[in-house]
């Protein structure tokens, strides 16, 4: 065999082998998605505390949908049986819809919201009004608020502080989460001195009409809990966490979009099969 024959058979070699590997990725990239759906849902459980979780348990059940919506597509192609692939693709498109749906109303419903400088801090301050009215309804609701606030009482957010900053230099200097600049101090607008991280001189008659002023107390299970700027910095939490699922949601779509194109080859060519054989 000359040398021009053996370099031509290994190009078809490799290229047949990139073939069969990029097949038999499409094959198995519905069930590899599902995975990597549901990975993203145990990373956001792991990075979210039992307070925070309201997207968590939706994202690892739609992992686990796609999964099994996956399997009817590839026993569908194994089999090449029509039925399982008009189920397989009438539940994708189904998905695609509830994604678009999903994400286009969380850039929605995320669209408003933003901190407000504070001159002399390294944080931002937030303010309820800013929000959208979804968030407004769902963190004004009374059932809503009690189960939320006790649970961020027994995180114990607030109480680390003083752990974490030692002396009021650093306290001042510190970069505060949303939640722990609305939910355990008091607004910067209320003028109260402050003695460390978790206590503030209250003797001090308060300069602004701000009723979260009159809310706040250094004691550990009341704080800022009951305050509008505690409630502003649990929408900026939730605004954050809607966002990046919204994003992820984004690339999800643009992927089993791909899949379902895919899928729709797959149908045709097992249709064409069965009139063969007829």
């Amino acid at each position: 065999m000359g040398m021009g024959t053996s370099n031509f058979v290994i190009r078809w070699i490799n290229f047949l082998t990139m073939v069969i590997i990029c097949l038999l990725c499409m094959l198995f990239n519905g069930q590899l998605l599902a995975i990597a759906v549901a990975i993203f849902g145990v990373w956001m459980s792991t990075h979210h505390d039992g307070c925070r979780k309201s997207l968590t348990l939706p994202v690892l059940g739609l992992g686990g949908f796609i999964f099994l919506v996956s399997m009817i597509g590839f026993l569908g192609a194994l089999k090449k049986n029509a039925i399982l692939l008009w189920i397989y693709l009438i539940l994708l498109c189904m998905i695609l819809v509830a994604i678009l749906v999903f994400t286009v109303l969380a850039f929605i419903i995320t669209n408003n919201g933003s901190g407000h400088n504070v001159s002399g801090l390294r944080y931002k301050e937030y303010q309820l009004k800013d929000y959208s009215s979804w968030f407004l309804k769902q963190l004004n609701n009374t059932d809503n608020w009690k189960r939320l606030k006790s649970c961020l009482v027994k995180s114990e957010d607030c109480n680390n502080l003083a752990k974490q900053y030692k002396t009021l230099k650093q306290y001042k200097m510190a970069k505060l989460t949303p939640i722990e600049a609305g939910c355990c101090r008091p607004p910067s607008e209320c003028g109260y001195p402050v003695v460390n991280a978790s206590y503030y001189d209250l003797s001090f008659h308060p300069v602004s009409s701000n009723e979260d002023c009159k809310l706040y107390k250094n004691s550990r299970v009341v704080k800022c809990y009951n305050c509008d700027s505690c409630k502003a910095g649990v929408a900026q939490y939730m605004k954050t966490e809607w966002r990046v699922v919204a994003i992820f949601n984004l690339a999800l779509f643009v992927v089993l979009s791909i899949i379902y194109f895919v899928g729709c080859c797959a149908r045709r060519n097992a249709g064409q099969t069965r009139q063969c054989k007829v």
